[in-house]
């Protein structure tokens, strides 16, 4: 019975300290707001794709698509094509590919 009781009060005095006083409950808001937007830039700047377009060179045509080999030594995907194996075309592809793969084996 009292670790229910001093858990009301406990509750009551943070809810009438956290609406009593405005300049605390704004910061406290702000607060929250700023982190939660600062996350949710950051997410969406590092999961958001970078396409580039350059010539590739394909290495396989696949059902999955074109496995194609870029300039800086990466296979990408450029989706399906009607290429062969050792062609040079126009490919699109996302750069942050090759960044993701360099933080996944940073020994290679």
């Amino acid at each position: 019975m009292i670790k229910h009781v001093c858990n009301y009060y406990t509750r009551y005095f943070l809810l009438e300290t956290l609406f009593e006083n405005s300049k605390f409950t704004i910061f406290l808001v702000i607060a929250i707001v700023g982190v939660a937007g600062s996350l949710f830039g950051y997410l969406n700047w590092y999961v958001a794709p970078d396409s580039v377009t350059e010539k590739v060179k394909i290495i396989a045509n696949t059902a999955d698509g074109c496995i194609a080999e870029s300039y800086d030594g990466f296979s990408v995907n450029i989706g399906p094509c009607d290429a062969k194996a050792g062609d040079v075309i126009v490919g699109t592809y996302d750069k942050k590919i090759n960044e993701r793969a360099i933080l996944m084996n940073p020994t290679g």
